[in-house]
């Protein structure tokens, strides 16, 4: 499955932003999905996963209760609705296919382009 991000951009603190997630190949619709980001000058960090069929949701601490996973199987497209924003959500957004492993979940796929958030404090 290839991966395509958007709809980062610059955003007061307290703002909100919808990031998409645009996947192509047969197997979107069988596979878990995460959102996970990289900070300038830190390690790339989960965000946010979803099961396949969409019935489970699970977050980082950091951003549980103002970010929402959501995917439409229907459009091959998974999002991360963001809330609440904070400058420390500044990151590059990467979407992945993931499993969940002994550490947590990780990625199957490479990493493809990114999407920039900038908070603004």
């Amino acid at each position: 499955v290839q991966l395509q991000a958007s709809g980062g951009g610059l955003v007061q603190a307290g703002g909100s932003l919808r990031l998409s997630c645009a996947a192509s190949g047969r197997t979107f619709n069988s596979v878990h999905m995460g959102w996970f980001r990289q900070a300038p000058g830190k390690e790339r960090e989960f965000v946010a996963a979803i099961k396949w069929s969409g019935s489970s949701t699970y977050y980082a601490d950091s951003v549980k209760g103002r970010f929402t996973i959501s995917r439409d199987n229907a459009k091959s497209t998974v999002y991360l609705q963001m809330n609440s924003l904070k400058p420390e959500d500044t990151a590059v957004y990467y979407c992945a296919a993931v499993i969940s492993g002994t550490t947590g979940w990780v990625p199957l796929t490479s990493w493809g382009q990114g999407t920039l958030v900038t908070v603004s404090s």
